[in-house]
């Protein structure tokens, strides 16, 4: 057996946050890890790490910090040699990794879309006038908001789960849950109606999983190279792109989705008004490798549509 490999009495270490969602996504990597080297589950350590944005609840995204509340303890973790490798919802990624981290490697792409959830079924275009909907997402708040702006739009975190039991108590009528997280959490039975992309954008990078680890481990980097979907990097090179430019968090409204055909690589852009007053969109098409170009490009253009001050915090 080759000695590189990881094995049951030398596992490679996975770290992930500890929602339902994350263990998923990190029980998937272990499984294509596994069957790409014929490798058993014993064969690697999945490694819960508590972060900041999980610990508190209370509040929120924006008002206890910026970017990394998902992800700066696993990379800590990383850095100090704890954990082997780390599996991130891409959308929750900042677009810079700390020093001594790579983020090169991604897995297939799920279902991009948002799904409208409402334990009393139907869709979106049903809500009636003022009704109340729960989302911890400044970007489909403003994006609904934008829309509908007679609704009423409250502060709902948690995961999966814990978003629906405050659908239970009443604390919302209808929430926004993104249908990878449905698919792959196997939660058909939620009660949820896909949303198009043309009418509601997704979140850069939403439906990925990235896999970060240490720059110099070549041993961990060939291993990472066995999974990694190259189509999903390729669209995530172009929407990351177009996010940096814009200087994105969770602290700024902003949607995009790549979209490959052939060898062309379609890519939609959207900024809002934190209060959904004002949506500026803009699309471009392009050679699959001129992606991240075509991203840097949308958004310098959005910004100068948009002119100073359009992110700039505002009440609904």
């Amino acid at each position: 057996m080759n000695r590189s490999l990881p094995s049951p009495a030398q596992p490679l270490k996975i770290g992930t946050r500890g929602s339902p969602l994350a263990l998923a996504q990190a029980h998937e990597t272990r499984a294509r890890l596994g069957a790409a080297f014929d490798l058993p589950p014993e064969a690697f350590e999945i490694v819960v790490i508590s972060v900041l944005g999980d610990r508190v609840q209370d509040r929120a995204l924006k008002e206890i910090g910026g970017k990394g509340l998902f992800t700066r303890e696993i990379e800590q973790d990383m850095l100090d040699g704890k954990i082997d490798i780390a599996v991130h919802s891409m959308k929750d990624m900042p677009v810079e990794q700390p020093a001594g981290l790579l983020l090169d490697c991604y897995l297939p792409r799920e279902d991009v879309r948002d799904a409208f959830v409402s334990l009393g079924g139907g869709d979106w275009s049903g809500l009636a006038q003022g009704a109340v909907v729960g989302t911890s997402s400044l970007r489909r708040k403003a994006q609904l908001l934008n829309r509908r702006p007679d609704l009423h739009v409250v502060e709902f975190r948690g995961n999966v789960q814990t978003r629906l039991r405050k659908l239970a108590e009443g604390v919302a009528g209808a929430t926004f849950l993104a249908m990878a997280g449905l698919r792959r959490l196997k939660m058909d039975d939620v009660p949820h109606t896909p949303i198009a992309p043309d009418a509601m954008l997704p979140a850069v990078a939403q439906g990925a999983i990235g896999i970060e680890r240490r720059a110099g481990d070549t041993r961990v980097a060939g291993l990472l190279e066995a999974i990694h979907d190259g189509p999903t990097g390729q669209r995530l090179g172009a929407e990351r792109a177009f996010l940096a430019a814009l200087d994105g968090s969770c602290e700024t409204p902003i949607a995009g989705l790549a979209e490959l055909d052939g060898g062309i690589l379609h890519l939609r852009g959207e900024i809002l008004r934190t209060d959904g007053s004002e949506c500026l969109a803009d699309a471009a098409s392009g050679a699959i490798e001129d992606g991240p170009e075509m991203g840097r490009v949308m958004a310098t253009g959005l910004l100068k549509r948009a002119g100073p001050g359009f992110f700039d915090w505002r009440q609904d």
